[in-house]
């Protein structure tokens, strides 16, 4: 008994359409082809949204060295520059006819498409949105479907949607807090946008006022007096959980500026010994060792700077043969000052919306 050919993956069979049409085909009939010649199979509501999706993902991560490229909206051929694909001058009917007959009789030994690494379900979220065409808002359930069918989720949880919805809404409220834009936009009804899709309108003016805010901010920590900049992280500790905290007196540079214990549910008590850095240079491997070495009998450390950290000083803080020191570079620091209203003043207005139905959560 003879057996079933193989099907094929969606880009693979997005190329084998292409390559026999010899031109570019908008993506509902590149998908209408795949589907009638059973070169892919699919139990996707939306076929034609996630060959878009896929297209649109595998031009995003390899660029120029993508087979594919996009002509128009929703319009994709092949790149001659990474294919054997027909340029503008068609090529001759006998070869053309070998390189279908190739394309049919041997599509195993096409170049195998790489395998999608998982995201998370926020990041999923936002690589299925970028992929819409036309910035369409989608519904939390299609979009965890989309994901799902285009192998950027892996959960084995009963209930994707939910989670799905849960971790959206709960990204939006806390970059909210921190005076941050939110990578979404919830347009009712349990439909998600992106929030960069609208640039005009009220959202977008509180979106470049409190951008003004943290950039300012930013400057003012930079200008603080040293003991008041370390008052103003001890109070940010209070507000962080921190218990017992304690300023230091001013010492050399290398010693401990704050002292104090989180406290994480009433249970887990951890001492913590934090160094703090208004420097406009990144913190370096040193100084990340420095620390360490300064450490007192069951203390983990803490640095906090208003510049960043260079790859050599987070590796070093990452060491898992050594006692642990966690990092807050500048960006990290001002949204926490936001977030928990140490040194800005928050406002609010109150918009008034309809009501929501049943399918919203």
């Amino acid at each position: 008994m003879d057996s079933q050919p193989k099907k094929l993956s969606a880009l693979e069979a997005a190329y084998n359409v292409l390559l026999q049409a010899g031109e570019p085909l908008r993506c509902e009939e590149i998908t209408r082809r795949m589907l009638e010649q059973t070169l892919w199979v699919t139990a996707g509501k939306t076929p034609e949204a996630t060959v878009h999706a896929r297209l649109c993902v595998d031009l995003k991560k390899k660029g120029t060295a993508s087979r594919f490229v996009r002509t128009d909206k929703a319009t994709f051929g092949l790149n001659p520059a990474a294919t054997d694909a027909p340029t503008s001058t068609p090529a001759p009917p006998r070869r053309q006819a070998a390189r279908l007959q190739r394309a049919e009789v041997q599509p195993a030994q096409l170049p195998p498409e790489p395998q999608q690494s998982t995201l998370s379900f926020t990041d999923a979220a936002e690589r299925v949105l970028e992929s819409q065409p036309d910035a369409r808002p989608m519904h939390y359930r299609e979009l965890t479907e989309r994901a799902l069918d285009l192998g950027l989720l892996a959960t084995k949880g009963r209930t994707p949607e939910a989670t799905m919805y849960s971790q959206i809404l709960s990204e939006i409220q806390r970059k909210t807090r921190r005076g941050e834009v939110p990578r979404f936009v919830k347009q009712g009804r349990g439909l998600f946008g992106l929030s960069r899709w609208t640039k005009t309108g009220l959202a977008h003016q509180i979106e470049q006022h409190n951008k003004h805010v943290r950039k300012e901010l930013h400057k003012q920590l930079a200008t603080m007096p040293p003991e008041e900049f370390e008052q103003l992280i001890g109070r940010l500790l209070g507000d962080l959980n921190f218990e017992k905290v304690a300023v230091t007196p001013i010492s050399k540079d290398g010693g401990i500026d704050v002292r104090g214990t989180l406290v994480v549910g009433d249970v887990i008590h951890t001492r913590m010994a934090v160094q703090v850095k208004r420097w406009k240079k990144n913190v370096q491997r040193q100084e990340v060792q420095q620390l360490r070495g300064s450490l007192g009998a069951h203390e983990q450390g803490l640095i906090i700077t208003t510049s960043d950290f260079s790859p050599a000083a987070r590796e070093e803080a990452a060491r898992s043969d050594a006692t642990p020191v966690a990092l807050m570079n500048g960006e990290q620091l001002v949204g926490l000052l936001v977030e928990n209203g140490v040194g800005v003043r928050r406002t609010s207005h109150e918009l008034v919306e309809l009501g929501e139905g049943e399918d919203d959560e």
